[in-house]
């Protein structure tokens, strides 16, 4: 005889309690704990249905290694996050704020794999059929190939997946839809965590490529039990600032490709487009000849990018000085300003120091400490550095500058953007050739890079 089991638990990130708490142990949220009940069956064994066919132990080195195929996009930089393209019989998972294009982007892809000939079925439970089809007459995605179908009920979305047969399936959004068997509301994390496990289930044994579209918390993760990130194949997170008219995706767990990848895409009235070099777009309003900006040549997975940094250090009149970055790890800043004060002499304690990535976009390399520190300075002394200039380098706590990964590319991308001349670790130098026409100056520590950036 089945018996019903009261849990509580978090609506924010799934943690479970027997009780109801006022605020949530996991997450540190308030008045999220909801009651849920759980029906527990006792059984002699796991049925075979449950976990699908029953296999049979293979060595390892009779498995076929041959490569996944996969779909290629028009959207270049889809492709690029994931890997390559869509992957059949993969599970996606796609989270985002509120209005920041999560299903412009999938409807836009859906058009594109329609166009291929490619059966696509987008299952909405948040907007109807007909607001679907005004979205798609903005964007020209009109296709016979794309199905779309308003439902949140998990039991007709299988009759709509046996009648339709397709080969991408988008679920708009996950914490909408519900099976009836669970006795829990839509959204919750019973709800959740088995709609996402059948969903994967029918992703993995029918080979459908499958989106699923996440809520996101105030703090910006997906909503529901960590878990929903361990049961996907990739997880992608669609950021941007509302005042700005770009967008990033940002992957942040990929089975089948690289977890560093971003890809840019800039939104309009016709929807996303793709921005194929997105350096000239952080560097677009870039001022010149002012005091505490630098541009900084960054790695983003296999791409470089080159993005200005902002420094401004003001005298306090209070006795703890401010320490604020944007785009940058706050911790960091604190280090290189510690730096500066021990290493060069430069007497911080009585200033404010903020730093900014122009743009929005976050850099968490190593790499971007000589650029921060020469701008830092910069705005210290108040002398501009040069225009032309890009400076790469990490920083050592003995004021030594370290070596970095693939200063070449970085190197070829300045170069390719008119820069002129290139302050670098001189570590970095070795293996490679330095192309003709940018000057190359390799520094081994902080003070020879503040010589160098400011002669």
């Amino acid at each position: 005889m089945a018996k019903v089991k009261i849990k509580f638990a978090c609506t924010e990130c799934g943690t479970e309690a027997p009780k109801w708490l006022g605020k949530c142990p996991g997450c540190g949220a308030w008045n999220t704990m909801v009651e849920e009940k759980e029906t527990v069956v006792k059984t002699q064994g796991i049925s075979t249905s449950i976990i699908g066919m029953k296999e049979k132990p293979v060595p390892i080195i009779q498995i076929d290694n041959g490569h996944e195929p996969r779909i290629e996009t028009t959207l270049g930089e889809l492709n690029r996050v994931l890997g390559g393209g869509v992957v059949p019989g993969s599970l996606i998972l796609v989270g985002g704020d509120p209005g920041i294009g999560k299903s412009t982007l999938l409807l836009q892809t859906s058009h594109a794999l329609a166009s291929q000939q490619l059966t696509v079925l987008y299952i909405s439970g948040e907007e109807s059929v007909r607001q679907t089809r005004l979205r798609a007459d903005r964007l020209g995605a009109l296709t016979d190939k794309l199905y779309v179908l308003c439902e949140t009920n998990m039991e007709l979305i299988n009759d709509a997946i046996e009648s339709v047969k397709p080969d991408f399936l988008v679920i708009d959004s996950i914490q909408t839809v519900y099976d009836p068997n669970v006795q829990s509301a839509p959204g919750s994390v019973s709800q959740v965590r088995e709609c996402t496990a059948h969903f994967m289930r029918v992703a993995k044994i029918k080979g459908i490529a499958t989106v699923l579209v996440g809520h996101v918390t105030k703090e910006g993760a997906i909503a529901g039990p960590r878990m929903l990130e361990h049961m996907v194949d990739c997880v992608l997170y669609f950021e941007g600032e509302r005042h700005h008219s770009y967008r990033l995706l940002r992957a942040v767990k990929n089975r089948f490709g690289s977890t560093n990848e971003i890809g840019i895409f800039e939104m309009g009235e016709g929807g996303l487009r793709e921005v194929s070099n997105p350096s000239e777009l952080f560097l677009s309003e870039r001022p010149l000849g002012v005091s505490g900006s630098t541009v900084v040549a960054s790695m983003e997975g296999t791409r470089p990018v080159l993005v200005e940094l902002q420094a401004l250090v003001a005298t306090t009149n209070f006795p703890s000085p401010r320490r604020m970055s944007t785009g940058i790890d706050h911790n960091r800043l604190v280090l290189i300003i510690a730096v500066l004060e021990k290493r060069m002499g430069m007497f911080l304690q009585t200033q404010d120091a903020y730093l900014n990535v122009a743009g929005g976009i976050k850099l968490d390399e190593p790499a971007v400490d000589l650029a921060a520190a020469v701008s830092i300075a910069s705005s210290f002394r108040d002398a501009p550095t040069r225009p032309f200039d890009v400076i790469f380098g990490e920083i050592g706590l003995t004021g030594e500058v370290r070596a970095v990964s693939r200063a070449e590319q970085r190197v070829r991308e300045a170069q390719k953007l008119g820069f002129k001349r290139v302050i670098m670790p001189k570590k970095s130098l070795k293996g490679w050739n330095p192309p003709s026409g940018i000057q190359i100056i390799g520094v081994e520590t902080v003070s020879e890079a503040l010589s160098a950036a400011f002669e």
